[in-house]
């Protein structure tokens, strides 16, 4: 084809019918979105112990790396060729031993703790409401809110009543009812993650290899340059993920650690739960601090309203040194990314998929904020204009 004239009709007669293929795919893809939402499901639900497996053979992988690397280097020459197999086995030993650990020192206060908050709640309340008339009721917007809650009391007792005999007593009955599917649902998640946890060995143990066929495959696929490329956002990403996960995780273990030593050296009311708490909500960037702090104060007011008031300033001074001390120890700069874009990746991402969104959303966001950023000064750099760019770092230092 070395008319120039039938090349150009060539390529315009191919990006026609690209054009149209893709707005055809496009339309048949969302009037079939919920046959493909359910394929989705399907296939997860098929998948799921790759998926489990998955997801502990990422989080096991370095301490997986670390106990290789010292085998490696301690071990006789002989048996070193078992490293591999022998780390793989540590690392999940590892892992489990740490499951199990927490289930055995935790579970059973949990269970004791919430037990008694459930059973003494009434008494815990009426308590909390005198010492707000005590101390609070010589204010008159106060006054006037006990007041109203005083004299809807009975009222409230009434709805309360009459919602626990017609919509709980049919929920507590449906649910005894959906014991058997609930049994299913627990051995299927359980059979899941026997079978994920075989597959993560798997993972573990042939990683290496695995990421050796990858980069084949990338580099036989693709030209050189297009392959470093894609390679290096796929290294960026693993740094990425890789790092922010493992960090929070280390950093929320030490927020709840030291929150049990402070509740218990300040003899704080239910110091396991509350603990337990704020490690857990820490795992979400931004929120997490705030989610934890409002049900464990009020778990505190209720026992004890004044150390319900001394635990506020706690947990303040416990995230500040975990905002400015400990997790930029752990996890530095890795994202970033502005407060705007955490607290629009959170939003947006714990809308669609909940918790699991709010702990996965910054670094997701952290790869897409770098990949635009990437062909942003491609762009510049291809029509010359890469100046601009140069201007914005001058005028934004910060930015990375």
């Amino acid at each position: 084809m070395k008319d120039p004239y039938k090349r150009r009709y060539f390529y315009l007669m191919m990006s026609i019918f690209g054009a149209i293929s893709l707005s055809i795919l496009v339309f048949f893809s969302l009037y079939r979105f919920r046959g493909i939402g359910e394929i989705l499901r399907k296939l997860s639900s098929i998948l799921a112990p790759f998926i489990y497996g998955s997801v502990v053979a990422y989080l096991l992988r370095p301490s997986c790396n670390t106990y290789e690397n010292l085998l490696q280097k301690y071990l006789p020459k002989k048996l070193k060729k078992a490293a591999g197999s022998l780390a793989v086995t540590f690392a999940l030993l590892t892992g489990i031993l740490v499951v199990y650990v927490l289930i055995i020192m935790i579970v059973p206060q949990l269970i004791s703790s919430i037990e008694s908050l459930v059973t003494t709640l009434p008494q815990k309340i009426n308590y909390f409401m005198a010492w707000v008339r005590h101390t609070f009721g010589g204010v008159p917007m106060i006054a006037s809110l006990i007041q109203k809650f005083d004299s809807n009391a009975s009222a409230i007792y009434q709805d309360v009543n009459a919602w626990a005999t017609e919509t709980l007593t049919p929920y507590v009955t449906s649910f005894v009812s959906g014991v058997g599917s609930s049994v299913y649902n627990i051995l299927l998640f359980l059979y899941n993650l026997l079978i994920g946890l075989i597959v993560a060995c798997y993972l573990l143990a042939s990683r290496k290899k695995f990421a050796r066929q990858s980069v084949l495959i990338v580099r036989s696929m693709l030209k050189p340059r297009w392959a470093d490329l894609v390679l290096d956002e796929v290294a960026f990403v693993d740094r990425m993920f890789g790092g922010f996960i493992d960090g929070k995780i280390v950093d929320s273990a030490i927020i709840g650690v030291l929150c049990y030593i402070g509740c218990s050296v300040f003899k704080f009311p239910n110091a396991l739960l509350v603990s337990a708490i704020v490690g857990i909500t820490n795992l979400i960037p931004f929120f997490g601090p705030f989610i934890g702090a409002v049900p464990s104060t009020l778990l505190i007011m209720f026992e004890d309203p004044i150390k319900g008031l001394w635990f506020i300033l706690f947990i303040l001074a416990l995230q500040q040194l975990d905002g400015n001390v400990i997790g930029p120890a752990i996890l530095g700069d890795r994202t970033g990314l502005s407060s705007f874009w955490v607290l629009f990746a959170i939003i947006l991402c714990g809308g669609l998929w909940g918790l699991v969104g709010m702990v996965i959303c910054v670094p997701m966001f952290a790869v897409i904020y770098d990949i635009v950023k990437k062909l942003v000064r491609r762009g510049l750099l291809k029509k010359e204009q890469n100046y601009l760019w140069d201007q914005y770092k001058a005028d934004f230092p910060d930015e990375k």
